[in-house]
C-alpha cells in the first residue's frame, strides 16, 4: 500500500530528518519526515513533525521553535475528540494504538498505520477569504459554486462547501477540481463517502472551536484506505497549518477584514514575507519578532482550544 505522504510541496526536503536508530528516513516534506521500521515490520510508519516553516513553497530560516510539538499536539488532541470524545460517531484514523515514537521525536512523533492514500484533498470552507474570495469577486463563484451576490470578504456561507482538490505529484501545485472530476478519480460512492465526512468533520469540529471562542473557517483533509478499505482519516487534522482558525470576538466586532480574520497560524510570516520579498531568489530570513509572535500564535491555538 502506499505510504501516508507528508503535504505536497514543491520537492523532497531531502537532508532534513535526523537519523533514528530503528527507523529509515524515506522521505521529508516541508515540515514533516517520514520513516519506515528498519526491521521491516509491515504496515508502519513514522510521522515526525519539524519545526521548519514554509510560505509561498520555500522552507525559510529560521524554524519557529517548538511548533512540531504544537501541531503533533493538536492533530493528536482533534484525532480523539473525532474518535467519539465529541459525542459524535468515532472516525477512524491512522494512529497505531498504543504504539509509542521514539524518544528522539518526543511530543512531535506519531507512529501510524499505513495506507492507501487517495488522490484527493478535501477541502471545507465555512467562511469567504482567502482564494475563494478572490475568485467570488471575479466570478460570484467559489471552485465554480455560485453563491449569493453582496458577500464580502470574511462572510460566513450560507453552508458550508465540499471543494476538492487533485493532490499533484511532486514538483506541481495541487488543482482545485470539480466534484464530478473526483467522482472520476475515485468513484461514485467513494467521492460522496469523502464529501459527507468531509462535512460531518468539519461541522463538528466547527461547534468545538465556536464553544472555544473560535471559528474554524476553513479546513482540508487527507483520507486513505486501510487494508480492508475502510476510509481512513490521515497526515495531520484541523492544526494551524490546514485550517484558518479566527477569534469568534473579534470577527464579530472588527473595523477591517484584517481585524476580523487574524489567523492563529503562519500567516505574520506570509504576511512579512510578501511585504519584503519579491518571491525571486532565497527568501530573507525572518526576524526574530516574527518568529516569536508566530510561536506564540500556535500556542495560544493550542491551549484555547483544548483549555
Amino acid at each position: 500500500m502506499a505510504p501516508v505522504r507528508p503535504r505536497r510541496d514543491n520537492g523532497p526536503v531531502t537532508d532534513a530528518a535526523t537519523p533514528l536508530p530503528g527507523w529509515t528516513h524515506v522521505y521529508s516534506g516541508k515540515v514533516r519526515d517520514l520513516y519506515r521500521p528498519e526491521d521491516g515490520a509491515d504496515g508502519t510508519l513514522l510521522v515526525v513533525a519539524s519545526d521548519r516553516v514554509s510560505a509561498f513553497d520555500h522552507v525559510l530560516e529560521p524554524a519557529i521553535p517548538g511548533k512540531g510539538a504544537l501541531l503533533t499536539s493538536l492533530s493528536l488532541w482533534w484525532f480523539a475528540q473525532l474518535a467519539g470524545a465529541d459525542g459524535g460517531r468515532a472516525v477512524p484514523n491512522h494512529l497505531v494504538p498504543g504504539a509509542t515514537p521514539p524518544a528522539e521525536t518526543a511530543g512531535r512523533g506519531m507512529v501510524v498505520r499505513e495506507l492507501e492514500m487517495l488522490p484527493v484533498e478535501c477541502v471545507v470552507r465555512g467562511y469567504l477569504t482567502g482564494s475563494g474570495w478572490a475568485e467570488y469577486q471575479q466570478s460570484g463563484t467559489v471552485c465554480g459554486i455560485p453563491l449569493p451576490d453582496g458577500l464580502e470578504n470574511g462572510d460566513r456561507l450560507p453552508e458550508p462547501l465540499f471543494t476538492p482538490a487533485y493532490k499533484a505529484p511532486l514538483g506541481e501545485h495541487d488543482e482545485n477540481i470539480s466534484f464530478e472530476r473526483t467522482v472520476e478519480l475515485v468513484g461514485a460512492d467513494r467521492a460522496a463517502e469523502l464529501r459527507d465526512l468531509s462535512l460531518e468533520i468539519y461541522r463538528r469540529a466547527a461547534a468545538l472551536a465556536e464553544a472555544k471562542g473560535l471559528i474554524l473557517a476553513d479546513t482540508k483533509f487527507e483520507f486513505g484506505l486501510d487494508d480492508d478499505g475502510v476510509l481512513t482519516l490521515a497526515d495531520e487534522v484541523l492544526t494551524s497549518d490546514s485550517s484558518r482558525y479566527w477569534d469568534a470576538e473579534r470577527w464579530r466586532t472588527g473595523a477591517t477584514p484584517a481585524d476580523r480574520m487574524a489567523s492563529f497560524d503562519k500567516q505574520i510570516v506570509r504576511d512579512w514575507l510578501a511585504a519584503n520579498w519579491d518571491k525571486t531568489g532565497t527568501p530573507p530570513v525572518v526576524p526574530v519578532d516574527i518568529v516569536e509572535k508566530t510561536a506564540a500564535t500556535y500556542r495560544e491555538l493550542l491551549g484555547r482550544l483544548t483549555a
